[in-house]
């Protein structure tokens, strides 16, 4: 297959290394630092094994007009991104081009052959303007739900931390000749890509943990075993997703899981920072409104109350308007003692070099 890929961030350079690495034929559509290191060196992969993988065959360009039609385009960039390179997006597009979407949260899309009194409805929290469903139509859309975790260490090198498994579908829900093509490119690269007779459910799933763990963990800097052991944070997270469910269920939903299942599958993920926490340490634009305020649009379309999602996405709002507001980032940082308030100034020292201050700094620009 010709493959383009948009973007070149964690999971776009992780999918396309795998498939150019299968032989497949792949262009990354990329800019700045990691047009540069792709068309000089390749694409390479670390797998969590530690083993070293480079794809020296594909290609990497900024020009959707040069790069032409292609067999496949896979969408890698975040939701909040995705209006910006949807106008170029169409001088990738033949008669037969299938578009594979990897977005978190709710897509632009998720009304489109849903059926009931809401189809055709438009999300206006991933799509303000109504525009993404004019520039990349639906019916060239497959619907994909990621788990693998992955990292871009530096331009062009990306590593594995774990996971292989893209579920696909197609929005109606039936098998067609198309995503049984997709799906057996993305077996052949050692990807596991199920298809499913209910993509929107596969959906639900991720999503139920994304817009509860990730905005908790943004506002409170903390882990996902650190929310779900501290009784407070675990019991705002119930909360969260028994409101999410409830929208869900509207939307004919159900979920293969119960939520004492989900919540314990975080937890046992340790130590680990959601995405939404990495961005908002690294100075870049976290991804909100897809993974939380759809949510809440979604609640008020199915007229089902949702007041513990309504205050946490008010509050991790304000925080990236704050970010925004300084051109920086929020982060904690150990207290040094030079920082602790003077004995004279009648404050109590108590031990500074354990509390913590919370710092602007200089954004970090992000790149695809």
């Amino acid at each position: 297959m010709k493959i383009a890929i948009i973007g070149a961030g964690a999971i776009g350079g992780y999918v396309g290394a795998k498939l150019a690495l299968a032989g497949e034929d792949v262009t990354f559509m990329v800019r700045g630092a990691n047009l540069c290191a792709i068309r000089n060196n390749g694409i390479r992969l670390i797998l969590a094994d530690g083993s070293e993988h480079v794809a020296h065959g594909v290609r990497a360009s900024n020009d959707y007009a040069a790069t032409g039609e292609q067999d496949l385009v896979i969408v890698a960039v975040k939701a909040h991104q995705l209006e910006a390179v949807a106008s170029d997006l169409a001088h990738l597009l033949g008669p037969q081009t299938s578009v594979v979407t990897m977005q978190n949260g709710i897509p632009y899309w998720y009304f489109h052959k849903h059926g009931g009194e809401l189809e055709g409805t438009v999300v206006r929290s991933v799509d303000p303007s109504g525009r993404l469903a004019d520039l990349i139509a639906p019916e060239r859309v497959i619907g994909c739900v990621v788990y693998p975790a992955c990292e871009l260490v530096e331009p062009g090198v990306v590593r594995h931390v774990e996971g292989e498994r893209f579920p696909l579908g197609e929005l109606d829900g039936t098998t067609s000749e198309r995503v049984t093509s997709i799906s057996q490119c993305f077996i052949r690269a050692g990807l596991k890509a199920p298809v499913l007779d209910n993509i929107r459910s596969e959906i639900w799933l991720k999503l139920w943990g994304n817009l509860t763990f990730n905005p908790i963990s943004s506002l409170s800097h903390s882990t996902l075993v650190d929310i779900c052991q501290f009784p407070l944070t675990r019991e705002l997270a119930t909360s969260m997703m028994l409101e999410a469910q409830a929208v869900a269920h509207r939307l004919g939903i159900a979920f293969r899981v119960s939520l004492e299942q989900r919540i314990a599958g975080a937890e046992k993920v340790g130590k680990h920072k959601t995405s939404m926490l990495q961005d908002i340490e690294a100075g870049r634009d976290p991804e909100i409104d897809a993974l939380v305020g759809a949510v809440v649009e979604l609640g008020r379309l199915t007229a089902t109350p949702t007041p513990h999602i309504d205050t946490v996405f008010a509050l991790v709002k304000l925080l990236a308007r704050t970010m925004g507001a300084q051109e920086g980032q929020l982060r904690m940082e150990p207290r040094r003692d030079d920082d602790a308030p003077s004995a004279s100034s009648g404050q109590t020292l108590g031990r500074p070099q354990k509390c913590a201050n919370l710092i602007g700094v200089k954004s970090v620009s992000a790149t695809q």
